[in-house]
């Protein structure tokens, strides 16, 4: 049994993480702010060592790290690290043990692809302070354990879906009118010819890469994308939402002051994050040495995603059933 430390547990990815690795026999602790519990109970988190801890806090004090290391881990998984000041943190003070930290990065390291599907060794192209400020931890980290210090695995999801929590929607953005709009048959305005590219995956199955990373030495000093098998286009996820529900979509192709307006700034600009990146990334590199094999697709996850949505009353489908997928 070996003990690891999830930071972040009660996430995303942790909500479903923690679970497994207790039905993997691990010795858990899971560390979080202690605001709210997962996003799905289990019986295996009667099992899991809680340990609430305010990681903006204790890094601005320097001792964020030592409150980990404390902790005596065989192994870390860091699910809420955003800069390279608080990562270098954490590994400098666990550089004496030396326990494997396995971090959470994101696609985003990528900008616009030159290749698709894009591979983890292609240039790091990314911008804006959320995928510039993940490269820069990544680059820390294989940095670290190529001098011998902490070995570390990097996993790059891409647009994390399930039920739980809003979703990236076939328009890019999270704007609950699109699930409408798809479900009743009204128009939906699309930029680019619904060219864009979304990369989803189910939280799940990031958890899965996770879980595989810790028994996988070949990963140690790797980078690995996990995603659904396949990217989609805008239009293709739109059709395949409407599909659901037996009607075509009723798209719009519009330019974009014209997108922006029918959406508002908001949402525009979030699917222009999305679409100007339009990231298709491969799988080869995590299928091979962590074994990783995505149980959901991209509509899948939204499936699953939307059905929890409506039962929680934040998407409307026109009183529609949703069928089963």
């Amino acid at each position: 049994m070996s003990r690891v430390v999830v930071i972040g547990a009660t996430g995303h990815i942790g909500s479903y993480l923690v679970p497994r690795l207790v039905r993997g026999g691990h010795d858990v602790v899971a560390m979080s702010r202690g605001r709210r519990g997962p996003y799905h109970d289990s019986p295996e988190w009667q099992a899991v060592t809680t340990v609430t801890a305010d990681r903006d806090e204790l890094d601005a004090a320097g001792a964020f790290g030592d409150r980990v290391a404390a902790l005596r881990p065989d192994a870390v998984i860091d699910l809420v690290c955003f800069t390279a000041a608080s990562a270098r943190q954490l590994v400098d003070a666990l550089r004496p043990s030396r326990p494997l930290l396995v971090h959470c990065g994101t696609i985003w390291v990528h900008g616009p692809a030159l290749r698709v599907p894009i591979t983890e060794d292609e240039p790091r192209t990314a911008y804006g302070e959320y995928g510039t400020g993940k490269a820069e931890i990544e680059a820390l980290l294989h940095a670290e354990t190529a001098a011998g210090g902490v070995p570390s695995v990097v996993l790059h999801p891409g647009h994390i879906s399930g039920p739980g929590w809003p979703v990236i929607t076939p328009a890019g953005n999270l704007d609950p009118g699109v699930w409408t709009s798809l479900a009743t048959g009204r128009p939906l305005a699309l930029p680019d010819h619904g060219l864009g590219v979304l990369h989803h995956v189910h939280a799940d199955d990031v958890a899965q890469a996770f879980e595989q990373a810790l028994s996988r030495p070949a990963a140690i000093g790797a980078s690995f994308h996990v995603v659904a098998e396949q990217a989609m286009t805008l239009r293709g996820l739109a059709a395949g939402v409407a599909g659901w529900f037996g009607r075509e979509p009723v798209l719009e192709f519009v330019d974009w002051p014209e997108f922006e307006r029918r959406a508002g700034p908001e949402h525009a600009s979030a699917t222009r994050e999305h679409t100007f990146r339009s990231i298709a990334a491969s799988i080869d590199r995590a299928r091979a040495v962590l074994g990783y094999a995505p149980r959901f697709s991209s509509l899948a996850a939204l499936h699953e995603a939307l059905a929890w949505l409506v039962a929680s009353g934040q998407a409307d489908i026109g009183g529609q059933e949703l069928p089963g997928r």
